[in-house]
């Protein structure tokens, strides 16, 4: 892996990323690392694994200061994160981050247990990213080659909140960005 986008990763993840995640009791590392942990033990790829570990990059490189969406702006970290990894990495990392957001909405459209299973920052959020998909968007975002993925790591993020989780470091993770990196 280069040094200068270990060196971003870093930065962003072990320098900005010891705030409070949302309403939880864990911060946005802690968080990153639990939804990459649950997909490294769920034999996900190497691509979703990193997915996993930055899918909420975005909302540590806006600049709408801290917790947005109690002030009621979606800060739309999903496409912004995206944008940022499409810079570094192929689709199969940009993708499902792009997509975590509507795979939300997804599920809460196709699942009838699935919103009870959304901590209360989840449940906010949802409302200002558009609330449920409709029958239209439910086949649209099921067209997308991505979508199987983005489902698989919407349901890493949503488990990612255990404030007793052990997981591997930082670093650990790491390994899978030079498979995923773009040229």
């Amino acid at each position: 892996m280069s040094d200068p986008l270990r060196q971003e990763l870093l930065d962003i993840f072990v320098g900005r990323a010891t705030r409070r995640y949302g309403l939880s009791e864990i911060n946005q590392l802690q968080h990153a690392l639990q939804a990459a942990a649950l997909a490294e033990a769920d034999a996900a790829t190497p691509a979703t694994v990193l997915a996993s570990l930055l899918h909420d990059v975005g909302h540590m490189i806006h600049h709408l200061g801290e917790d947005p969406a109690a002030r009621g702006l979606d800060d739309v970290h999903e496409e912004l994160g995206a944008k940022w990894l499409a810079e570094r990495f192929g689709p199969e990392v940009s993708e499902p981050v792009r997509l975590h957001v509507a795979a939300k909405r997804y599920l809460c459209a196709v699942e009838s247990d699935y919103f009870g299973k959304l901590s209360p920052d989840s449940v906010r959020s949802l409302g200002l990213q558009g609330g449920p998909m409709s029958a239209d968007e439910i086949e649209i975002f099921r067209r997308h080659p991505q979508h199987a993925e983005a489902v698989r790591l919407r349901r890493y993020d949503e488990a990612a909140k255990d404030p007793n989780a052990r997981t591997p470091d930082f670093d650990h993770f790491l390994r899978h960005v030079a498979v995923c990196q773009r040229a």
